[in-house]
């Protein structure tokens, strides 16, 4: 039989690649080459003598063991982390990696000014942030913190609220609007050019209204479809058509009279943005001081913690 035992290097290699889904992504992130790290994993199989992930030459991944095995691997591997890394800190202060998963529009106006005011006050730690817009395990992933709206965190997590509550915005150029109109409910846009966005996981994103308690859910049509919200705001600047945003994504180009915003009594505030992390008994000293800082910030706004 096999020899069963495992290292840290083989635990970081599976929970590498069945977050990435791609064994050459997972390499960059660990900084070896995909060589190394395919056999890694296959002599990590052999010694469990099952396989754990499923390969084609397009895509990867977790087999029902391999998803089983990252379900009880995740979160003891985080226990282990946090333990090193404790002791690390124990007389040099915060040090070693923190872990954070959020989606891009949150990451980039929310997250990164207390990701900078935090590396500026502890330089020996690493932030390795990933963005993405499917839901994810923090846990089970090997994230120290998540970033989502309040209804999207599970019930069992600390969390800590950020910034200001957003609100969608539907906008397009002066002249898109000279030459066809301006709609004033929501139904009108079934009339009007619009840039759709693609998830993640393939389905198309609807636009969303609430006035007076009336909730209204478009699949609005249009000459283009993407998956970037910033490829999506040049093809409305280009006057493709109108787009559906997070306000604060085009707040400057607003300002600016770059755009033009509509509808703005159908988009009402959505649910708080919230950092958010598992209750540990032994946190990180680099996690304790993350979470301390995000909440300076909070109690800064005079909001309750």
């Amino acid at each position: 039989m096999a020899d069963p035992r495992l290292g840290l290097n083989e635990l970081e290699a599976v929970l590498a690649v069945a977050r990435r889904a791609s064994f050459r992504q997972a390499a960059i992130d660990l900084d070896v080459s995909t060589t190394a790290l395919s056999n890694t994993i296959a002599k990590l199989e052999a010694s469990l003598e099952t396989r754990l992930f499923n390969r084609t030459t397009r895509s990867v991944s977790l087999t029902e063991a391999g998803a089983l095995y990252l379900e009880q691997v995740g979160p003891a591997l985080q226990d282990v982390r946090t333990a090193l890394e404790a002791v690390r800190s124990h007389n040099a202060g915060p040090v070693g990696t923190l872990r954070i998963n959020a989606f891009a529009s949150a990451a980039r106006a929310t997250l990164m000014p207390l990701v900078l005011e935090f590396l500026q006050r502890y330089p020996h730690v690493h932030i390795d942030m990933v963005t993405e817009g499917r839901l994810v395990d923090i846990v089970a992933g090997g994230f120290d913190l998540g970033v989502r709206s309040a209804n999207l965190v599970p019930s069992d997590m600390i969390v800590i609220p950020l910034g200001a509550p957003q609100r969608y915005a539907v906008v397009g150029t002066p002249e898109y609007f000279e030459q066809h109109g301006r709609p004033r409910t929501p139904a009108d846009l079934l009339r009007h050019a619009c840039i759709r966005i693609r998830l993640p996981n393939g389905a198309i994103y609807p636009w969303q209204f609430e006035r007076a308690g009336e909730v209204t859910r478009l699949d609005v049509a249009g000459p283009l479809t993407l998956d970037e919200s910033s490829v999506a705001k040049a093809a409305v600047q280009a006057g493709v058509g109108l787009g559906f945003f997070m306000e604060q994504d085009v707040r400057a180009e607003i300002e600016a009279g770059q755009i033009e915003r509509v509808l703005e009594g159908w988009t009402p505030p959505l649910e708080r943005l919230c950092l958010y992390y598992p209750n540990r008994r032994n946190p990180s000293a680099a996690l304790k001081a993350f979470t301390a800082l995000a909440r300076a910030n909070l109690a800064g706004k005079g909001e309750p913690g």
